[in-house]
């Protein structure tokens, strides 16, 4: 993975009006923190290092989930050529913390940027010859235009933001 891949990531990103941020790992509990708008729902943050804000409830229930106007969650990897993240499956449920709240916040390591859908294949193979039963793939917000003009956020979240922390 080379600085160009997070780069030509940033590029697709702001294509689909998807917002990226590259911080440290030091810096991004207290980054997310400035992002979240609370109620807030969230899965464990898998980064050495880096946690979800106090006020971020994991494990939510499903009346949490409904109310949360944000959701925190990490990214197994992330396809540069489309700008795409790929929430895998987890225990404690990080694809409905992805896809209900209106804004998601989505966190990278940014040695898991990956060029393009070969190695996106490749990654998927992986995790799922690991026993990985599912994966979301989020490309920038919602939209649908079966009614006619297209629409933005329609479902899923309205706005997303990706932090991609550069050190790990």
């Amino acid at each position: 993975m080379t600085v160009d891949t997070v780069g030509r990531f940033e590029r697709a990103l702001e294509g689909l009006d998807v917002e990226l941020e590259r911080v440290s790992a030091a810096d991004a509990t207290e980054r997310i923190e400035t992002i979240v708008e609370e109620p807030a729902v969230g899965a464990p943050l898998p980064f050495e290092g880096v946690s979800l804000p106090d006020d971020v409830t994991t494990g939510p229930t499903t009346a949490e989930l409904e109310a949360a106007r944000t959701g925190v969650t990490p990214v197994g990897f992330a396809i540069a050529e489309y700008g795409t993240v790929a929430i895998e499956s987890t225990a404690d449920g990080a694809e409905p913390i992805s896809l209900y709240p209106d804004r998601h916040v989505a966190v990278v390591a940014e040695s898991d940027v990956v060029p393009d859908l070969s190695a996106g294949f490749t990654r998927l193979a992986d995790g799922f010859d690991a026993g990985r039963e599912s994966v979301v793939f989020a490309t920038g917000r919602s939209a649908t235009a079966d009614m006619g003009d297209l629409v933005h956020g329609v479902h899923g979240p309205g706005t997303v933001r990706v932090i991609v922390l550069e050190d790990r």
